[in-house]
């Protein structure tokens, strides 16, 4: 997608952007009991924008409910760092996922909501920064894919927003979602412990259609990384608690596909992080990775794997890991949440 290196292009080529091949997803700036400082928070942001290529911008990812009360706190840390950087807006690429019910976060893709979803995003944003891509935050099972298309296009006829995103749908729903209005972007969890077969079915889809993988948690919700050994090393308040890979039953089994990874990573001298990211990339040209960085020496080290190359004996032996060490657990808890991924 696209012939300039470490850059993808998203959108058609006569109207599309250019951006870094590793993105920025800030949810966990806000998504969490204790907020990272403003300060620290566009430090970081700051790092990663200027570390780009000439003529890319920084793809972000917020969220209109990305706080623990399900709150604008993401769009205001956003909307504040343009307020205080405004010669960056146009260096960044913005997506927003929302299209969710306020009561209970289940999706709804019918015009009132979608419309009233963009046009609180575009208020707490303050006119420090357009709406770039918008997303639903998940696939309303309750109305066709073709519809909620058509009812997000309106929104584009008017000027909300440029471009119309998918999070978590099968290949199915994007090739049908495709028919209606061009598709910029589809964001799903990819990393060497969320590779299933539907996986590559999109991302194989996706390159066919001229449509950008945004990939979700490439470090496996910070577990790839290896810092995280045990429940014991997580916040009792942590989120990932609730989640099935990190359950006590699972935490222990899994570690062995982290030993496994960072022994190639000391081997090639840079960290298992790095190696996650340039494995995600290896994927295709049209993946963006998009891990979550609160401070700025880990935003740097991130978008430094971009020079990370793997050569076909280390994909090799990284496919064969990933054969012989089975994940243990869902990417989510039963329930709600598995139910919605590729919908």
């Amino acid at each position: 997608m696209s012939t300039e290196a470490h850059t993808v292009h998203i959108g058609t080529l006569t109207t599309g952007v250019t951006v870094g091949q590793l993105a920025h997803g800030l949810m966990m700036l806000t998504w969490t009991p204790n907020p990272v400082p403003y300060e620290q928070a566009f430090e970081t942001i700051k790092a990663g924008i200027d570390s780009l290529p000439p003529g890319a911008k920084m793809f972000l990812n917020s969220g209109e409910f990305y706080a623990n009360d399900h709150g604008p706190a993401n769009l205001d840390l956003v909307a504040a760092f343009f307020e205080k950087y405004p010669d960056y807006a146009d260096k960044t690429f913005l997506s927003v996922k929302g299209g969710l019910a306020r009561d209970d976060l289940t999706p709804d893709s019918s015009p009132e909501n979608l419309r009233t979803s963009v046009d609180n995003i575009i208020k707490h944003l303050k006119g420090f920064k357009k709406l770039d891509l918008f997303q639903s935050a998940r696939v309303d099972p309750k109305i066709p894919i073709e519809e909620a298309i058509r009812n997000m296009a309106e929104l584009v006829k008017e000027g909300k927003f440029d471009y119309i995103g998918l999070s978590e749908c099968s290949a199915e729903t994007l090739m049908r979602a495709s028919t209606v209005h061009p598709i910029a972007a589809v964001e799903i969890e990819v990393s060497p412990w969320a590779y299933e077969q539907e996986t590559k079915k999109v991302i194989a889809t996706a390159k066919d259609l001229g449509v950008a993988v945004v990939a979700y948690s490439p470090l496996g919700r910070g577990f790839l990384t290896g810092k995280i050994k045990s429940r014991a090393d997580l916040d009792k308040s942590d989120f990932r608690l609730s989640l099935e890979r990190f359950s006590e039953e699972n935490i222990h089994k899994n570690v062995k596909i982290v030993e496994e990874l960072t022994k190639i990573a000391e081997r090639k001298g840079i960290t298992p992080a790095q190696l996650c990211l340039a494995w995600v990339r290896h994927l295709g040209s049209h993946v963006i990775p998009i891990p979550g960085s609160s401070h700025k020496s880990r935003i740097l080290e991130n978008i430094a794997s971009v020079n990370v190359t793997l050569d076909k004996e280390e994909l090799i032996e990284i496919r064969d890991i990933l054969k012989q060490n089975q994940v243990h657990g869902d990417r989510y808890y039963g329930g709600k949440a598995n139910a919605l991924t590729w919908g």
